[in-house]
Order: structure tokens, then C-alpha cells, then sequence
């Protein structure tokens, strides 16, 4: 192993676990916003499909595939 190829590897972990912490910070910083937003309004946590299969009560980009119908 020389010393660019070290150099390389050492860099690629250390912009890696940067960009690991960064993005748990996001995740972090926008769940604690969605859960205050929550307990103000009272809204149900639970995820649920709406009217016209709009998702409820989710804040995240991806959704559970067998969430119940919202009652309505």
C-alpha cells in the first residue's frame, strides 16, 4: 500500500462518517420539529392512508406498505 493509496482510503472514511453524522443531525433536527408539531395540533402518530391515498400523519419520504385507512 503506498502512501496516496492511504492517503485516499483515510479520506474516503473520514468524509463518510462525516456525512453520517450530518445527515442523523438532519433526520434528528426534523423528526423533533415533526413531533412538536404533533403535540401542538394533537394529530395521531400512527401513519394512515386518506382520501384519494394521500398519506397521514407521516413525515418521512418512505411510508409503510400496510398502513390502515384513516378514519374519517
Amino acid at each position: 500500500m503506498t502512501l496516496s493509496e492511504l492517503t485516499k482510503g483515510s479520506a474516503t472514511f473520514a468524509v463518510v462518517i462525516v456525512a453520517g453524522y450530518l445527515s442523523t443531525t438532519t433526520v434528528n433536527r426534523h423528526f423533533a420539529a415533526w413531533a412538536a408539531r404533533t403535540a401542538e395540533t394533537g394529530a395521531p402518530g400512527t401513519a394512515c392512508v386518506g382520501e384519494g391515498g394521500s398519506w397521514k400523519n407521516w413525515p418521512w419520504p418512505n411510508v409503510p406498505t400496510l398502513s390502515p385507512k384513516c378514519d374519517q
